[in-house]
C-alpha cells in the first residue's frame, strides 16, 4: 500500500478563516492544475511519510496553539486520510482539507471527519478564494455555508 506522504508543514492563519491550522502539503496531487503553486509535491515519492504516530506527536507539540489541522490534498489517498481525520479528531481539533475535487467527489467518509471543505480546480483565470470570479468554494461543512466572503478584502 502506498503510504500518504507531505512535503510541507507548517502553521497557518490564512487558509481556514479564524483558525489557527497546522497545515500538511500531501505529495502526489494526480490533478497536477495547470499554474498550481505547488507544483513541487506532484511527484508522490517525494517528501516524508505521515504516519498517525506523527500527527499525534505534532499535535501534543502544538498543544493549545493550534484549532485546526488542514490536509492540502490527500484525498487520492481516503483510507490513509481519513485515519488522520480521526486522529485531529480525537484531540478535539477542527479539520480542514484542500481539494481540486468538487463537493459530490470527494469520498463520504472523509466529509464526515471534516469540518471544513475547500473545493474546486485551480484556474488561473478565475483566481482563488479571495477572487469574486472564482470557481473555488470554502464549506463549513457543519452549516453548510460558503464562506468565500471571508477571503475577499474589502476595496477602499
Amino acid at each position: 500500500m502506498d503510504q500518504i506522504r507531505f512535503f510541507s508543514e507548517q502553521v497557518v492563519w490564512q487558509e481556514v478563516p479564524n483558525e489557527t491550522s497546522l497545515a500538511f502539503l500531501i505529495c502526489g496531487c494526480p490533478l497536477k492544475c495547470k499554474g498550481c503553486h505547488s507544483a513541487e509535491s506532484w511527484k508522490a515519492t517525494s517528501g516524508q511519510i505521515l504516519t498517525e504516530n506523527y500527527l499525534i506527536h505534532k499535535l501534543k507539540q502544538y498543544q493549545g496553539l493550534i484549532s485546526c489541522v488542514l490536509f492540502m490534498g490527500g484525498e487520492w489517498h481516503a483510507e490513509q486520510l481519513l485515519a488522520l481525520l480521526k486522529c485531529a479528531k480525537a484531540e478535539r481539533l477542527n479539520t480542514c482539507l484542500y481539494t481540486g475535487l468538487e463537493y459530490d467527489e470527494v469520498p463520504t467518509d472523509l466529509l464526515s471527519e471534516l469540518t471544513y471543505l475547500k473545493t474546486g480546480r485551480w484556474i488561473a483565470e478565475r483566481g482563488g478564494l479571495n477572487s469574486l470570479t472564482t470557481n473555488q468554494r470554502f464549506i463549513d461543512l457543519r452549516t453548510g455555508e460558503n464562506l468565500n466572503h471571508l477571503f475577499i478584502k474589502d476595496i477602499i
